[in-house]
């Protein structure tokens, strides 16, 4: 233990360890074995989060300044992420598997979301209402609601963090920030960005911790109004839960089973490296993974041999080594899922054309190869199974409605992607899609601008884009009487 990273949870603008000192280990995926001792928050150390996030709302200093001064920090905090990038990356890639080279430049475009959150936060404007009473004045202002709960997975934490609180403190609101369970040093980390960009004690404030008690003390506070959750629909179903103890908004963004369709006239070297970067990027530990293929019966041989041709020169290693393509997966549960999901798969008369199995030459951490599965039934359970790891499920399909219809048969709704030179189908196909974010002739890109967010089981609510700073706020109405003559008698009416 003594010569691991210890660290500290951030509240009140302090660091401190858990009551009691609990603390857990986070393992480093690379090699199997713990490398930082994490603080396990305790239902008061989360209690002592929440009041010192409500207090900082409702009488600290944050309480008082104007919308402009908000700004100022939150612009800061994004100067301040860009110039960390390279050490804040390195933590997320040893606490997570995810390339050194993906974290350090996805630390350093978050400031870009806290920019544009900056330069939003003194233009959330109400409205006059044309009131059609005489004599009235009405007019509407939007005000932030209070403590937020953001809650982040292991993966992309930097990114998630920034979608949430960029537009919650924009709009005024104090935030507790729960860390996963696996892979907590980088938001912990975090917190003395915030500490040096100067945020007000209690504004920020980051624990660390299991569901219970942390997470299920955080989401019944009755102190808390707005739950931010991403993560998995089964601990979104408690979230929701427990939010019915304090009656908090709720948005959840909960992954999914993204389905990648391929025509016959897409351009094939574009589509399989589309594939390639939504599948095998990140080693498939992404929301938006594009896992299900669907390809046009007439270029799918070709597109499968370019596909199994890319898969196999990927070199997978050491996240911090800049040759290597693709980490380890982040924990040993998704390891076995992954393994038992293939076993199934087989048994089910799915060919296996690339992968399936742990790399031979790497010892000691949680590697597993891409994986390429062509499965001859939409019904096999891998198709729609979200497994967080590079598991490509590849399908075929004669007509343009056959692959709406196939790409639309899951329980998910995140992100889908469509490859055609063909504008008019690309947009018949991208209206059909019953998903949040189309790709077409692309993958994976996002933007501050655009607003992130699924249908069904990936999820409700919006991160990102203009809309995401107005659901951190709720209207406030006021009536003014202009009229200089006493208010008639009520019981008089006419």
């Amino acid at each position: 233990m003594s010569n691991l990273e210890h660290y500290k949870m951030f509240i009140n603008g302090e660091w401190s360890d858990s009551e009691n000192n609990n603390t857990f280990e986070s393992i480093n995926p690379t090699t199997g074995k713990p490398w930082a001792v994490i603080p396990e928050a305790s239902a008061n150390d989360v209690n002592q989060a929440v009041t010192s996030a409500y207090n900082a709302f409702n009488e600290g200093e944050w309480s008082k300044i104007t919308p402009t001064q908000r700004g100022k920090y939150l612009r800061k905090l994004g100067e301040l992420l860009a110039d960390k990038s390279e050490e804040l990356g390195k933590i997320e890639s040893i606490d997570t598997g995810k390339l050194l080279k993906e974290t350090r430049w996805q630390a350093k475009y978050i400031a870009e979301y806290f920019h544009y959150y900056a330069g939003l936060a003194d233009k959330i404007e109400g409205a006059t209402l044309p009131i059609d009473k005489p004599d009235m004045y009405a007019f509407n202002v939007r005000e932030p609601l209070g403590v937020v709960a953001a809650i982040v997975p292991w993966n992309s934490q930097l990114f998630l963090v920034a979608v949430k609180i960029g537009p919650a403190l924009a709009a005024g609101n104090t935030v507790v920030l729960k860390a996963s369970e696996h892979a907590s040093a980088a938001m912990l980390e975090f917190g003395k960005v915030i500490q040096e960009a100067g945020f007000p004690p209690g504004v920020v404030n980051i624990i660390s911790g299991h569901g219970d008690p942390c997470g299920k003390t955080l989401t019944t506070h009755p102190l808390v109004h707005r739950i931010s959750f991403t993560g998995g629909p089964n601990t979104a179903r408690h979230v929701i839960r427990n939010s019915a103890e304090n009656f908090a908004e709720v948005s959840l963004e909960l992954g999914g089973k993204s389905p990648f369709i391929v025509f016959d006239d897409a351009d094939l070297e574009s589509a399989v490296n589309g594939s390639i970067a939504g599948i095998f990027g990140a080693s498939g530990q992404s929301c938006v993974a594009g896992s299900r293929v669907y390809l046009n019966e007439k270029i799918a041989d070709k597109f499968l041999d370019k596909m199994v041709s890319l898969a196999s020169s990927i070199k997978i290693g050491d996240p911090l080594l800049e040759e290597t393509q693709m980490g380890p997966l982040a924990t040993q549960g998704q390891m076995k899922l992954i393994e038992g999901e293939i076993s199934q798969a087989k048994n089910e008369g799915a060919n296996i054309l690339h992968g399936g199995k742990k790399p031979t030459n790497l010892n000691g951490g949680w590697f597993y190869e891409p994986t390429i599965v062509d499965c001859n039934d939409q019904k096999m359970k891998i198709v729609d199974t979200e497994l967080f790891g590079p598991v490509l499920s590849v399908l075929r399909f004669k007509t343009e409605e056959e692959a709406i219809k196939l790409a639309n048969d899951t329980k998910y709704g995140l992100a889908a992607g469509v490859f055609t030179k063909n504008g008019a189908r690309s947009l018949r196909v991208t209206k059909a899609l019953r998903a949040g974010i189309v790709w077409v002739n692309t993958y994976r890109v996002v933007s501050p601008i655009a607003p992130f967010g699924g249908y069904k089981d990936s999820g409700y609510g919006r991160e990102s884009g203009m809309q995401a700073i107005h659901d951190y706020t709720r209207i406030k109405t006021v009536w003014i009487n202009t009229s200089d003559e006493p208010m008639s008698n009520p019981f008089q009416m006419r």
